[in-house]
């Protein structure tokens, strides 16, 4: 072992002539301790509230989707998407029209999403996960059901099995608007209500019907157009593999989107409000470097007398230097694994025992913060910790150390 390390470390550990030295040596460590901790308990909650909130997005959205580059609506009857039903990968193929409409029932009324949905649909998405009322239906003998958000059905006052249908209202396509007679231009049909779901998303709570494809497709006035076609693949499926597959089969005029696509805007926010938490908290730690500062250069002073033996004995001032280098990364080495092990366990238990709960009633989607350790977070903190420490090292050593050699 290098003579300057085991210099380094007795100087780290051993008593000084001043205990005020020992005190904010070990404050240093604290310091770099709990900034460290924090980082990493930061991270692995914005990593919980991401998974949780994908979790959510999965049980609505498929795993691919394909939507039009130009227009609305396409024919999905082409020889390509036949080429993709017939894909092993993909295991459901659902075709979708979306169109706003206005729902009315009794004296309340409320624009919505129309979500016409192929008969597999169940089998597509987790959609009996989110039902929080009634049971998912699209149709019987004799009469089309929707499954309503759960924010349009407490604005319309409905709910499922109510006896009383919805009204449902789109303009006519090609047939210009009648101001004096508004319901002459639209085309008007009937909904019963078989369930209500939640997402704890507002723009899906309250924007929402499914309804049975021919009905939108009806109401709409369209003979077999979609607006989107909505994927499940089979298991153990790379969803880039097959994402990239059917891009080259249907060519540069579709979009092809995973989950993340289709919700890049939320994840993007999501990122960004990581990763501005992780630069303040990189701040704070900058901050509590500075204790590794005031540390070193009490420590030069302080150890005046041993400068000068160890130069009596014939150390350079490079091997002095080194000295106190090392110890400065020993305080940050020390500071960010005890950090890194103290958010590990925190994050860990909270994980498993939920003990910070985000409240007493049922208003919100858990019952604790959700948290998951990354371990790319990990290293990412680990290496930031030890680069802010090593530039708070490098000062006090190169130039206050420095300073203080010359003059001995």
């Amino acid at each position: 072992m290098a003579l300057h390390y085991l210099i380094a470390k007795r100087y780290l550990f051993a008593r000084k002539s001043h205990h005020a030295i020992n005190v904010i040596s070990w404050i240093s460590v604290c310091g770099v301790a709990v900034a460290t901790m924090a980082m990493v308990c930061t991270l692995s909650v914005f990593n919980g509230f991401q998974e949780l909130f994908s979790t959510l997005f999965c049980n609505f959205d498929p795993q691919i989707e394909i939507t039009s580059r130009q227009g609305k609506v396409f024919d999905p009857t082409s020889k390509e998407f036949d080429a993709i039903r017939k894909m092993k990968e993909v295991a459901i193929f659902t075709e979708v029209l979306e169109e706003n409409a206005l729902l009315k029932y009794q004296d309340r009324q409320v624009p919505a999403t129309i979500k016409g949905v192929a008969d597999n649909f169940e089998q597509l998405t987790s959609i009996d996960s989110i039902i929080v009322n009634g049971h998912f239906m699209l149709y019987d003998s004799l009469v089309d059901y929707g499954t309503l958000g759960v924010g349009l059905a407490n604005v319309l006052g409905t709910g499922s099995s109510f006896v009383d249908p919805l009204e449902v209202f789109a303009p006519k396509r090609g047939v210009r608007i009648n101001m004096t007679n508004p319901a002459a231009s639209c085309t008007q049909d009937y909904l019963f209500v078989s369930a209500i779901f939640s997402l704890e998303q507002p723009e899906y709570d309250e924007k929402y019907v499914i309804v049975p494809l021919h009905f939108a497709r009806r109401l709409f006035d369209y003979e077999k157009e979609v607006s989107s076609i909505e994927l499940k693949l089979a298991e153990n499926s790379s969803v880039l593999e097959i994402k990239h597959k059917i891009e080259q089969a249907l060519g540069e005029d579709y979009f092809v989107k995973d989950q993340y696509e289709q919700q890049e805007d939320f994840y993007k926010m999501m990122n960004l409000e990581k990763w501005i938490s992780f630069l303040i908290l990189s701040f704070i730690m900058l901050i509590a470097t500075f204790n590794i500062i005031g540390s070193l250069s009490m420590l030069i002073f302080d150890k005046k007398d041993d400068i000068i033996t160890l130069r009596n004995l014939g150390a350079n001032d490079t091997f002095i230097t080194r000295i106190f280098l090392i110890e400065g990364s020993l305080i940050s080495l020390g500071g960010v694994l005890s950090g890194i092990l103290l958010g590990v366990i925190l994050t860990l238990t909270q994980q498993y025992f939920g003990i910070l709960r985000l409240g007493e009633s049922n208003t919100f989607i858990v019952d604790s913060y959700p948290v998951r350790l990354d371990m790319t977070d990990l290293i990412l903190v680990f290496i930031t910790v030890l680069i802010i420490g090593f530039f708070a090292v490098w000062f006090p050593v190169r130039y206050l150390g420095k300073r203080w050699l010359k003059s001995l």
